[in-house]
């Protein structure tokens, strides 16, 4: 039986690995603006939020950033699962575990884009977990919880 564990992540080339493959995904290009300077910078990109990885017998198959926008909100970015480990229930753990570490970080909120033509399953999820609708331009998707 599989162990899966998220924890905030100190192996910074898994994270980012894990953003690269990610980033392959055919229809999510345009969400990969200024990539390369995040990829070159993720502590610095990333300060005042967090890099969580989710391992399954401790190899990183799933990852999402908490990154600050202001004192008071946060955006969600780069959840992602490796293909072959999905269906398990990982996306939820890691939503969760990054909607905790946002409020241990003191966030009153988190925000975040989505495509639903792209990421019809996670935008499922997304709302099933009481993540709200905030507006929609070009098939992108604004979401935010209240934490």
């Amino acid at each position: 039986m599989e162990k899966f564990v998220v924890s905030k992540c100190g192996d910074i080339d898994a994270i980012k690995e894990l953003f690269k493959e990610y980033s392959t995904i055919k229809g999510a290009e345009s969400c990969f603006v200024s990539f390369d300077k995040e990829l070159a910078d993720l502590e610095g990109f990333y300060s005042g939020g967090a890099l969580l990885c989710g391992c399954e017998d401790d190899k990183p198959v799933a990852c999402v950033a908490v990154k600050k926008v202001d004192d008071k909100t946060c955006e969600a970015k780069r959840l992602f699962i490796k293909p072959e480990h999905r269906g398990k229930g990982y996306a939820r753990v890691m939503l969760n575990a990054m909607l905790d570490k946002a409020r241990e970080l003191g966030f009153g909120e988190v925000v975040f884009t989505t495509k639903p033509s792209v990421m019809k399953i996670g935008y499922e999820l997304y709302k099933r977990m009481g993540f709200e609708e905030t507006g929609e331009e070009d098939g992108v998707v604004s979401m935010r919880m209240a934490l």
